[in-house]
């Protein structure tokens, strides 16, 4: 199942910094750095629908079938409200995903704040509708979902550390853009009624 693709609730970066090198400096501090074009900030990590449906029927002993599970929240994720886009900044890179990734730590809006935490909060509900107990500690034991901290840190990866030593690194401040929230790979989403 790890080629299947993976479901986020994201913003497309549409630009950084106010010169088409401000990004390419970032290659000074990082090894292999990403394609400016698929840029994006992850809001709500859903990750590979077929292994988060599974988990939600072994977390509640078949009570809520995999096919009901694949539905309910195909249409959940289509029914969720666009966040609009909106600007931020970056002073300094971060070391994610055990010091693997290096990412602009981004200043938000408070709306974007918000907005995440709607994210989870209504995450909470879908997961009571699909009769999950202790959903906490599903949504922090559930592998699909990856939570593995509790707070959301606003974030674009951009590539891989030059050192695994952790950390952060202050670099010039960049202005970005996003674009409207969307669903990356919802096209591939089960049609209503098709599971």
């Amino acid at each position: 199942m790890h080629g299947l693709p993976r479901i986020t609730v994201e913003v497309p970066v549409l630009n950084i910094g106010s010169r088409p090198t401000d990004y390419e400096e970032l290659g000074t501090y990082v090894n292999g750095l990403r394609r400016e074009q698929g840029l994006h900030m992850t809001l709500l990590h859903i990750g590979i629908l077929p292994e988060f449906v599974q988990d939600i029927a072994d977390w509640t002993k078949g009570r809520t079938s995999t096919n009901e599970a694949t539905r309910r929240t195909a249409d959940w994720l289509r029914g969720l409200p666009v966040l609009a886009g909106f600007s931020g900044t970056a002073e300094r890179l971060i070391s994610l995903a055990g010091g693997n990734v290096s990412g602009l730590e981004v200043q938000v809006p408070e709306r974007v704040h918000d907005y995440q935490v709607f994210l989870v909060q209504a995450l909470h509900g879908l997961l009571e509708e699909l009769q999950v107990d202790n959903v906490d500690d599903f949504i922090l034991s559930s592998p699909a979902l990856g939570f593995r901290y509790p707070r959301w840190v606003p974030h674009v990866a951009v590539g891989r550390p030059k050192t695994r030593s952790g950390g952060s690194w202050e670099i010039r401040p960049l202005n970005l853009d996003f674009g409207p929230s969307q669903i990356r790979n919802g096209r591939l989403l089960p049609d209503a009624g098709s599971t």
